[in-house]
């Protein structure tokens, strides 16, 4: 039996320091409902776990792109129907000012509306989307995922020399014939466009569906790795709150030896 050197007592206070320790661990998952509370709970998953929120990170901002792009195509493909409907009231135009009974008066009307609805078309052209061109001719390049993949959406050019340019293509004023013929290249090339543009639309609703999924996949990945099992964890947090109960206790009765030796060298 020893006085300076309390063997018993120092087990019990490293058990008993253990013990606390691994509470407060559990006490910190259960109230963060995370798994990954410090680095050094699991240095290999954290790593992982940051990297899998960053794919999630990286195909959200996609499936954003994708968003602004469909966006982009459905405004581009509202002012086109107007542009249809245009073309068609020009087609008519041009039929009726190939009747010989009207007189140059009427023809002249003909001439003004079908004037009117050409510098329309014009004014379509020169529309933009969030300060970026709708009719300009350019391609539009749209990133897909977080490898820099993307879409190039096809183009629509309203512009001069283009078949909806039919103020300077005819005029039913000079001959109708010819205006005819110029609006009826410019609803075929409408058409061609229309689809071009209901194409990029389709692909681009197909490749959110996919990146939604993905996105949803990835957060499942990342909840095994991160988030707390929260009837497990509680399962622990009473184990280790037992632990420190009796802990404590012990390093009392351990700290109780030394009167052992004060009994003993009372009765010398």
């Amino acid at each position: 039996m020893v006085i300076n050197t309390n063997i018993a007592a120092l087990d019990a206070a490293n058990d008993l320091d253990q013990s606390n320790n691994a509470l407060n661990a559990s006490l910190a998952r259960l109230s963060t409902g995370s798994q990954l509370v410090n680095a050094s709970d699991n240095p290999a998953g954290l790593a992982e776990s940051i990297s899998l929120n960053a794919q999630i990170g990286q195909t959200n901002a996609a499936n954003n792109n994708i968003g602004n792009a469909t966006s982009f195509l459905q405004t581009q493909d509202g002012y086109l129907q107007q542009v249809g409907t245009a073309l068609d009231q020009m087609a008519s135009l041009a039929v009726q000012a190939q009747d010989g009974t009207i007189s140059s008066s009427q023809l002249a009307d003909y001439g003004t509306e079908f004037a009117a609805l050409g510098a329309y078309i014009t004014d379509v052209a020169s529309k933009t989307f969030n300060g970026v061109s709708l009719f300009g001719g350019a391609g539009i390049s749209v990133t897909t995922d977080g490898s820099g993949d993307s879409i190039t959406l096809q183009t629509v050019n309203l512009g001069n020399g283009t078949a909806y340019d039919t103020a300077a293509n005819a005029s039913v004023t000079t001959s109708a014939t010819a205006a005819l013929a110029a609006v009826t290249a410019a609803i075929a090339q409408l058409g061609t466009d229309r689809a071009g543009v209901g194409a990029d639309e389709e692909r681009l609703q197909y490749t959110s569906s996919a990146l939604s999924v993905l996105a949803t996949n990835l957060t499942s990945a990342n909840s095994q790795i991160s988030d707390v099992d929260v009837a497990t964890e509680s399962t622990s947090f009473a184990k280790y709150q037992i632990l420190v109960q009796s802990g404590t206790a012990m390093l009392a009765q351990a700290n109780q030896d030394p009167q052992n030796v004060l009994k003993l060298i009372q009765n010398l």
